[in-house]
């Protein structure tokens, strides 16, 4: 998952929407111009000699153009190393933090046919979502967390009733009583996921 001093790891293909969100925030908050580098491209460093463009020499490069160059190396490592090394081999002959980019969002992201099916997929798991025997209420909320924010990172957007209906019908049958009264006294369109799951664990540490 990373954190403000630890990248972000693609660790497999179920992973990468998350990943690829996680990533590029990481990237923004530690130097926005090794993002900004991600997306430009290499940059080619010239000079003009008799009216001709060439290659400038390495030797005459100027300190901003030592940056620049700096810059692009900073990218593809970055993004090398957010990769598990299982991953980071089928992708070694890429040479620019942009081709390298661009590649693993063909690769992980798909084209529309496999964007579809994956969003396919998070709906039949939406629909199905229920209470799994001996799991806790904790790791319950999680998984639906985990679920919708899949699905909204797939471009799928329900509306806040819907999704708050669904992770009330998907409680155990002990809670049936609260889910009632949840459901009659609040207004679910308007209540964001977040305050339904608190709402739900106030009403757990109230029966405990």
């Amino acid at each position: 998952m990373g954190t403000t001093t630890r990248i972000p790891r693609l660790m497999s293909v179920d992973g990468f929407p998350e990943w690829k969100y996680r990533i590029e925030k990481y990237i923004k908050m530690k130097d926005f111009k090794v993002w900004r580098s991600i997306l430009r491209g290499p940059v080619r460093i010239t000079m003009t000699v008799r009216g001709k463009v060439i290659d400038k020499a390495v030797e005459n490069y100027t300190d901003e153009e030592f940056e620049k160059i700096e810059e692009q190396q900073r990218a593809l490592a970055t993004l090398t190393m957010a990769l598990s090394p299982d991953i980071a081999q089928g992708f070694r002959e890429y040479t620019s933090a942009k081709d390298l980019w661009e590649a693993l969002i063909e690769v992980y992201d798909g084209n529309s046919d496999m964007k579809e099916s994956r969003q396919d997929m998070l709906r039949q798991k939406f629909n199905m979502f229920n209470y799994i025997p001996r799991e806790t209420l904790e790791a319950q909320l999680q998984g639906f967390t985990t679920l919708t924010a899949d699905m909204n990172l797939s471009g799928i957007f329900l509306t806040k009733s819907k999704i708050n209906k669904k992770l009330l019908n998907g409680l155990p049958r002990s809670w049936d009583m609260n889910v009632v009264v949840i459901k009659k006294t609040k207004d679910l369109n308007r209540l964001s996921l977040a305050e339904v799951m608190a709402i739900i664990k106030a009403c757990d540490i109230d029966d405990k």
